[in-house]
């Protein structure tokens, strides 16, 4: 007579291991579908992903084309003989207010001549690395000397000591940058260049702080003033 208690636990034996193989078909189910849903749900880190680097490629690729456009001269507008002539008298003027910043530093008196001389070395330190790029981008030669007048300039200026060299410091940069200033405005106001607009711009606000600080020694001979008014403004 068959043993019906041994059956029963064989029987019992198979059904536990269908139950397990059949959860555990259904627990890989299950991650497949999550896994599945986390690469598309909008939320999810893996789904955005893949959209982030293709939206930053095509950024770098619009800004390289941005800065491609801005940068070719071709589409910035015609250069003038005056744009031209603009950019050779930004690179002479720092060519003598350099040297002159630095001796205000051992041969001014007055604390406001060093702070004045401190302004110019700052202001055309920058400003001529722009005009030298510029310069290279448009083709416009530049020279690598300042003019024999502003070379006389800075030996008189060598050969000062003292209030001697703080008033012919302040008198002889006021001048110089009073005329650049009217020479700015004509260019700025006349350019059709984009390069040349935007370097205008600049050298405006590089040479008004020149001449507030040179203006704020107390030193600037009314004489001075008179003569750039005649010398931009000459009578008719």
């Amino acid at each position: 007579m068959p043993d019906h208690r041994g059956m029963t636990a064989k029987a019992r034996a198979r059904t536990v291991l269908v139950v397990v193989a059949a959860l555990a078909v259904v627990g890989v189910g299950s991650v497949m579908v999550l896994k599945a849903s986390a690469q598309t749900a909008p939320g999810s880190t893996q789904a955005q992903v893949p959209a982030y680097g293709h939206d930053m490629a095509g950024m770098r690729m619009g800004s390289a084309a941005q800065a491609g456009a801005g940068d070719n001269p071709v589409g910035a507008g015609p250069v003038t003989e005056l744009d031209k002539t603009f950019l050779v008298k930004v690179r002479q003027a720092g060519l003598w207010e350099m040297p002159a910043g630095t001796l205000a530093q051992s041969h001014a008196s007055s604390d406001a001549v060093k702070r004045a001389g401190l302004h110019l070395l700052d202001g055309h330190s920058h400003l001529d690395q722009l005009v030298r790029e510029d310069a290279r981008m448009l083709g416009v030669t530049l020279p690598d000397q300042a003019s024999a007048e502003q070379q006389g300039w800075v030996r008189q200026l060598t050969a000062a000591q003292g209030i001697e060299f703080d008033r012919l410091f302040v008198n002889l940069l006021r001048a110089s940058h009073g005329k650049i200033f009217a020479t700015i405005a004509e260019v700025r106001a006349g350019t059709q260049n984009d390069v040349i607009r935007r370097h205008a711009t600049q050298a405006n606000q590089t040479v008004l702080d020149h001449m507030n600080v040179l203006e704020d020694t107390g030193l600037v001979d009314p004489q001075t003033i008179a003569d750039v008014a005649a010398a931009v403004n000459p009578p008719k």
